[in-house]
């Protein structure tokens, strides 16, 4: 028996190398496009930058500067404390006496985000899971509303983006980002 031969396969289209693909433009947005010159070989570069949340929220005018700057001085913090899930080798490895162990600096971040916590209520409540997930591990304030929720519930998107408003504002207080109200007398 013969073997057919198998017809030549449609070629797919190209995709345009200059602009963000398609899978990475469902993960989040990104802003304008900025065009420099490269300094050594004089080529035009294309900058873009992904967006947070926390900047899409800025630039919307839903939270104020300090709420955004409480953002993401939690954010660093995270980052310093190590909860983040993103983890880099370093590049020059320095000897230890016990190798096991958290640094001075990654202990008092783990502090501050402690004190943080209790702050927004306490590590239990809403607020404080929308700080740790949305702000510290930088999910998207949908993905966190459809894990968390009341009674098998997932939160409506108003609710969490109020949630997250509010916990910046607890946030921005509890740094000394904004003044609180004096108590009446």
């Amino acid at each position: 028996m013969v073997a057919k031969r198998k017809g030549k396969r449609p070629t797919q289209g190209r995709e345009d190398l200059s602009k963000p693909s398609k899978w990475r433009l469902q993960h989040g947005n990104f802003t304008a496009s900025g065009f420099e010159a490269d300094p050594d070989s004089g080529a035009v570069v294309v900058h873009r930058r992904a967006v947070d949340t926390l900047g899409v929220m800025l630039a919307n005018g839903s939270i104020t500067h300090e709420m955004h700057d409480a953002g993401q001085l939690l954010r660093g913090l995270f980052r310093s404390a190590t909860f983040d899930s993103m983890s880099t080798s370093q590049l020059i490895r320095v000897a230890r006496d016990s190798g096991v162990g958290l640094s001075e600096r990654q202990m008092e971040a783990r502090r501050r985000i402690a004190a943080a916590l209790d702050a927004l209520g306490g590590q239990d409540g809403s607020a404080a899971s929308c700080a740790w997930f949305v702000i510290g591990l930088e999910y998207s304030v949908r993905e966190w509303a459809m894990r968390h929720g009341w009674a098998g519930r997932t939160l409506a998107p108003a609710v969490a983006n109020g949630i997250l408003v509010a916990t910046l504002t607890v946030l921005a207080g509890h740094f000394g980002l904004i003044r609180r109200p004096a108590a009446a007398a």
